[in-house]
């Protein structure tokens, strides 16, 4: 006989209703959030400091019967500083950094660019979830990819170069003196541009299945005046060939690929016999309840809707998911024929783990 399941407690309801409700503001809030991204109202904030609606509006070219309710919202959620006394507002600087500065290392806004693409891609994951059937990379809005490149770039610019490489041993040599390396998934390029121009010396070739982010990459590498040591190619990461490579990197994507195994495999036999492998991974522990955080809730549902699709859209389709944790990549390392994994450094956001044949 089924046991009765008690009722829940006033308490108990009131604070989910609660927590809903946090949740249906932020999500609400978002699409206002790219509206202040697009328009430039948070830089406008950050040159003019305090002040009115109408001021703001002058700056923007934005009606101020918008402005007024926009600024209304983002100092409901804490975005924007209401002063009640001189009926202004400002933009603090902890949150000019996230919101305004594209140059700062904590720079955040563009995420908002994602999620908007999954909203927009709603009715496909229903029936990717409902058919159980893959949802490939490419399939996805371009909000998305270009979300995505402007959200990794942000740590790529804080970290890669003098960080993370860094953390690898001998690399840096190596890389000032002149070393080959290649940069698999590298989706328009942002990481593969900013090593290539921080050493000239080297060469860097990015390849990635999807043909349209490969167009993109060309043209932000022109973009930047880096020509004559980096190319882009199309091509699956375990398609990749060549031989005598220093250095092989998985920018946020090893967990993406349907065959990482494979993946690791082909770049092993394209390394020198010692060369590295830089993998940088999402942050996770490696079980479930330790990722069960704010962190671990955004990167859950990012990989829900394009990670885990994208792995079961291809051949093998392991589905490592973005939460894999570094004892499973470890095991995969292995599978691949590695003798060794090494965290090399983290991020609260990212593993950075070296691995060697």
């Amino acid at each position: 006989m089924t046991q009765p399941i008690p009722p829940p407690s006033q308490r108990d309801i009131e604070a989910f209703i609660g927590r809903v409700i946090c949740d249906l503001g932020a999500a609400f809030s978002g699409v206002l959030v790219n509206v202040g991204r697009k328009l430039g109202l948070y830089e406008a904030m950050l040159d003019l400091g305090d002040c009115t609606t109408a001021e703001l509006a002058k700056k923007t070219g934005v009606r101020e019967r918008y402005v007024r309710e926009w600024l209304a919202n983002q100092a409901a959620g804490g975005y924007v500083v209401y002063d009640l006394e001189r009926q202004t507002y400002s933009l603090p600087p902890a949150q000019a950094m996230v919101l305004a500065n594209d140059q700062s290392p904590i720079f955040m806004v563009s995420a908002f660019e994602v999620a908007s693409s999954f909203w927009l891609d709603e009715d496909l994951i229903v029936e990717t979830f409902r058919s159980g059937e893959g949802l490939g990379w490419h399939a996805h809005n371009h909000r998305l990819f270009c979300g995505t490149e402007s959200f990794f770039r942000t740590g790529y610019r804080a970290h890669l170069v003098n960080d993370w490489l860094p953390a690898l041993d001998g690399i840096i040599g190596r890389l000032q003196s002149g070393a080959r390396v290649a940069d698999i998934g590298c989706g328009h390029g942002a990481s593969t541009i900013m090593m290539a121009q921080a050493f000239p010396k080297s060469s860097f070739l990015g390849v990635d299945y999807h043909d349209a982010s490969i167009v993109t990459a060309r043209k932000r590498a022109t973009e930047e005046g880096v020509v004559t040591n980096i190319a882009f190619e199309v091509m699956t990461a375990t398609e990749f060939h060549g031989r005598d490579f220093d250095l092989i990197c998985f920018m946020d994507c090893l967990h993406d690929l349907g065959d990482p195994v494979g993946a690791l495999a082909s770049c092993r036999r394209a390394l020198k016999h010692d060369g590295k492998v830089l993998l940088v991974e999402p942050y996770a522990g490696d079980r479930l309840e330790e990722n069960l955080n704010p962190i671990g809730r955004m990167y859950y549902a990012a990989s829900a809707m394009a990670c885990t699709p994208n792995s079961l859209s291809q051949n093998v389709g392991l589905g490592l998911g973005a939460q894999a944790g570094e004892q499973r990549l470890r095991e995969v390392a292995r599978q691949a024929g590695y003798s060794n994994l090494r965290r090399a450094s983290q991020t609260p956001v990212n593993l950075i783990l070296e691995l060697t044949p």
